[in-house]
Parts: C-alpha cells; structure tokens; sequence
C-alpha cells in the first residue's frame, strides 16, 4: 500500500518511486519469513534472527537509495 501512494504521488519513473520499487524488490517481509521458515524446522527461540533480519532491512533502504542514485 505505502508503494502504491508513492507512485501516486510521485509516478512510478520519478526518484521516490524508484526507490520504492528497488526496496520492494530487495526485502522480504521480514516477519513472515521468520514465522514460516522457523515454524517449518520447528524452531522455538528464534535468538538473534529478528533483530539481525531488521537491521538488513534498514541497510537495504539505505542501499536502495545509493543504487538508485547511481544508476539513475
């Protein structure tokens, strides 16, 4: 949904839109892959999966908006 307004406000060819579109395509949803992937093997204490899972998230964003900048 947070993608969809930016391409509404900005248009999917614009700076903010690209950005988006390259983090969409370079992050999981972060919970839900903890959730089924540890609940397949059966896992319980998940330890420092989560915290490890959220800082990639955050370096992606940051690394999205270099790539963009470079390449557009």
């Amino acid at each position: 949904a947070l993608v969809d307004s930016i391409f509404k406000s900005y248009g999917p060819d614009s700076f903010p839109g690209r950005v988006a579109s390259v983090m969409m395509g370079s992050t999981e949803t972060t919970f839900y892959t903890v959730a089924v992937y540890f609940g397949a093997v059966g896992v319980k204490d998940t330890r420092h999966t989560l915290a490890c899972a959220l800082f990639a998230d955050v370096v992606s964003a940051f690394v999205s908006v270099a790539v963009c900048r470079i390449f557009f």
